[in-house]
C-alpha cells in the first residue's frame, strides 16, 4: 500500500476504475482510509504525486475527521432501536434485562464481548429475515454472510448468496427486515428496475421510510468502535 511520507505517515489506497478519467481523493468519515481513484492506465508515481500536491487538503480532511469513541462500561448503545446502558454482569455471557446490556468478565474488554453478542444476534435475526422473505418469493438462499461493510448494507450475489452489515441489528427491527427484504428481491432482480422496486413493494410495503432512515440515521451505527483494530469479516 502507497504511504505518503509526513507526520503521521499516511496509508493511501489505490482504487482503479474504468470510470475514472482523472484523480480524486477521499477520506472515509468512519474509520479515516483514505482512498485514492485513479485511471486504469495511470502510474502509481503520478498517482501519488497528486496525492502530495493535496497534502494539505488531506491531512486537514483526517484533522477534522469526528473521534470514534470506545465503547466501554456505562456507555448507552443501540440495540435493535432500544438504547442499553452497559453495565457489568456475571456469568459467562453477555445478557440483556430491561435497559441493562450486562457484560460479564474484565471491563476492558466488554467492547470485543459486546461487538462478538451483537454478531451472534444479529446473525439470529438477519437469517430469520431472509429465509422469510425467500420463501415467499420461491427462492432459495445459498449463505448469509456478516461483515463490518462501510459502503453498503447487505449484497446479493447470482448465486443466492447474501452478506450484510452486522450493524443493522442495532438499528430498529423494521430497518433491518428491509434490508433482508431488499436483497433477497435481487434474489428475483439483479438490477434496480421498476420491475426490482415492485418485487421490493411486495415484500416489504411502505419500505421508503426504512430506505430514508438509513439514508440518514445509518452513519450514527457507524460512530460505535468495540475494539482497537476494525475486523471486517465476521
Amino acid at each position: 500500500m502507497p504511504v505518503l511520507p509526513g507526520h503521521p505517515p499516511v496509508e493511501i489506497t489505490l482504487r482503479r476504475s474504468a470510470r475514472s478519467r482523472r484523480f480524486s481523493l477521499r477520506v472515509s468519515q468512519l474509520d479515516g482510509r483514505v482512498t485514492l481513484s485513479v485511471p486504469l492506465r495511470a502510474r502509481e508515481a503520478e498517482a501519488m504525486a497528486f496525492a502530495r500536491a493535496q497534502e494539505g487538503w488531506l491531512r486537514a480532511a483526517l484533522a477534522f475527521r469526528p473521534v470514534q469513541a470506545m465503547v466501554g462500561m456505562g456507555d448507552r448503545l443501540p440495540v435493535e432501536g432500544r438504547l442499553l446502558t452497559l453495565a457489568p454482569g456475571g456469568g459467562r455471557s453477555v445478557q440483556i434485562e430491561g435497559d441493562a446490556m450486562l457484560v460479564p468478565g474484565d471491563p476492558e474488554m466488554a467492547g470485543v464481548r459486546v461487538q462478538a453478542f451483537l454478531k451472534v444476534l444479529a446473525r439470529e435475526r438477519l437469517l430469520a429475515a431472509s429465509d422469510h422473505y425467500a420463501g415467499l418469493v420461491g427462492r432459495k438462499i445459498s449463505r448469509v454472510t456478516l461483515r463490518d461493510t462501510r459502503s453498503r448494507w447487505g449484497s446479493c450475489s447470482h448465486l443466492g448468496a447474501l452478506m450484510y452489515s452486522w450493524r443493522l441489528i442495532m438499528a430498529p427491527p423494521a430497518i433491518l427486515s428491509y434490508v433482508a427484504a431488499h436483497e433477497v428481491a435481487h434474489m428475483v432482480e439483479m438490477n434496480h428496475s421498476k420491475a426490482y422496486w415492485a418485487v421490493v413493494s411486495r415484500l416489504y410495503p411502505g419500505w421508503q421510510g426504512q430506505r430514508r432512515w438509513l439514508q440518514e440515521q445509518g452513519k450514527h451505527l457507524h460512530s460505535y468502535q468495540f475494539s482497537s483494530s476494525r475486523s471486517d469479516v465476521d
